[in-house]
């Protein structure tokens, strides 16, 4: 599994998370799983194994070195060379040829890591090999994979799963860089994309897809989305010319030795409680979260009001704007509102200014805690995701595990994994609303919170479905093992 981060080595996002624990779900499946991830510093895990070997990275012969550790049944590999040490603290930094310089040497070393580095005493040798590229930093490993390789005869059994992340961010450069790349000219057309606003251009991300075996996009919902011109960001010709069965959609899991409110430590000291995400036993516990969560942050003590949360970047995607476009309703209802994030100064500042108009009933905390995230998931009532578009989304999954009440834009991963309220049938996890407009949030957050006031068993109902919901990694790992397995007899 090749990829430009891994919790806890290295994150920015929500890729680190998925390559912290779908590796050793699947390694939990019995399967020997390795890792692959650029060495942007000293890692105290990780040891040198004294392998170099020379790649032509972009016309330039580099050596690289690989540092190895092992965890929880997983193989990590780091690909050491000074081009990784200068990026430690932001790991997408510097000019685009730098950026593919480094993936790359990533994609290059990745490959013949399984050759290379004696993980437990040996190599993984070449035969029954899953490669699984994420995002456009590793697009280039399927493309490789095919040139360098296979079409010499080498890793003849091999497969590649190319996953999607984020369809926005697609390594689009001039297509004089092609010769730069060092394949045969046959490959130029894959990398070719002639966009309609951009003109033509080189498309690493279209090129990975198009030659990975299997492509699979992190919730049903966004591999629904990255086929219409509207999600695709311009691969979604591309996208529908797959052969049937080439794309699928797996929605995340989440690691429940991190975030699960019976063993969650952040809910130690500070009148915070453990409690059992059981609808027979969650009451009392996350009760208490509420009690403290609201006197930490010095809002008025009351179990009455409904207290909704938002946690995430502070961005266009999120939604956020929504949220303060609906100050002045907000200002108006008896609730109490926690928000957690950091992003566009504006944003902030608009945070900062509802908190100021309304001492009352809103906190503003910019920046980010893992300590308070965790609390106010667990105190919270309902939470609020308005993003315009979600791959996939881990919030929301977070909130069914500790009994908070999702509302969300049904987009992408979010329209997957919470289900509409139904008060005439009793079903459902949470609200959704069908475009990121600020009256369509204020019309389902109106439902959640007349709900929570005025219907309070049915509210309960809704925790405790959402209690119910597989949220793990060990369903999905199970649903990865699927789609490697039907690659795998694919010819």
């Amino acid at each position: 599994m090749v990829a430009s981060e891994c919790a806890p080595f290295s994150k920015t996002g929500g890729l680190g998370d998925v390559m912290q624990s779908l590796p050793k779900a699947l390694a939990a499946r019995g399967h020997r799983v390795m890792v692959v991830v650029p060495r942007y510093k000293e890692y105290e895990e990780a040891f040198d194994t004294n392998v170099r070997v020379t790649y032509n990275v972009l016309g330039h012969p580099t050596e690289v070195g690989y540092f190895h550790a092992y965890a929880d049944g997983v193989d990590y590999v780091f690909v050491d060379h000074g081009a990784y040490h200068h990026v430690r603290d932001s790991i997408y930094s510097g000019e685009r040829s730098d950026a593919m310089f480094r993936n790359s040497m990533l994609c290059q070393a990745a490959l013949e890591a399984v050759w290379h580095v004696p993980c437990g005493g040996a190599p993984y040798g070449d035969s029954n090999l899953m490669f699984v590229a994420n995002d456009w930093h590793a697009a280039l490993l399927p493309v490789y994979l095919q040139a360098y390789y296979r079409d010499h005869g080498k890793f003849e059994f091999a497969r590649s799963c190319f996953v999607v992340h984020n369809m926005a961010h697609q390594g689009r450069g001039p297509l004089d860089e092609f010769g730069a790349l060092q394949l045969p000219d046959k490959y130029k057309e894959m990398f070719r994309l002639d966009d309609p606003v951009g003109g033509e251009c080189m498309n690493i991300m279209k090129a990975g897809l198009s030659l990975a075996t299997r492509v699979i996009a992190v919730s049903e919902g966004y591999a629904w989305e990255i086929a219409t011109d509207m999600g695709g960001w311009g691969l979604a010709p591309t996208i529908r010319d797959f052969g049937a069965g080439k794309l699928s959609g797996i929605v995340n899991g989440i690691d429940l030795n991190e975030w699960s409110p019976e063993i969650d430590h952040h809910l130690d000291g500070d009148g915070y409680r453990r409690y059992e995400p059981r609808a027979d036993a969650f009451e009392a516990g996350k009760l208490a979260c509420k009690r403290a969560l609201q006197r930490e942050l010095g809002l008025p003590e009351r179990d009455d009001v409904p207290v909704l949360a938002f946690i995430g970047r502070l961005d266009d995607q999120k939604g956020v704007d929504l949220i303060t476009q609906a100050e002045g309703w907000l200002a108006g209802q008896d609730v109490q509102l926690i928000m957690l994030g950091s992003g566009r100064g504006d944003l902030e500042d608009a945070l900062r200014g509802m908190e100021e108009r309304n001492r009352d009933k809103i906190r503003s905390w910019i920046g980010f805690s893992v300590k308070m995230a965790h609390r106010i998931t667990a105190g919270a009532d309902i939470l609020l995701m308005p993003s315009r578009f979600e791959p996939c989304g881990l919030n929301q999954l977070y909130a069914l595990r500790y009994g908070t009440v999702p509302v969300v834009h049904a987009v992408g991963g979010l329209r997957d994994t919470v289900q509409q309220y139904d008060p005439f049938t009793n079903a459902g996890t949470g609200w959704t609303f069908d475009s990121a407009e600020t009256h369509k949030l204020i019309d389902a957050m109106g439902h959640a919170i007349g709900t929570y006031r005025d219907h309070r068993e049915s509210f309960r109902g809704i925790q405790a479905r959402g209690f119910e919901r597989d949220v793990s990694w060990t369903h999905a790992a199970e649903l990865y093992e699927d789609r490697f397995i039907d690659a795998k007899y694919s010819w």
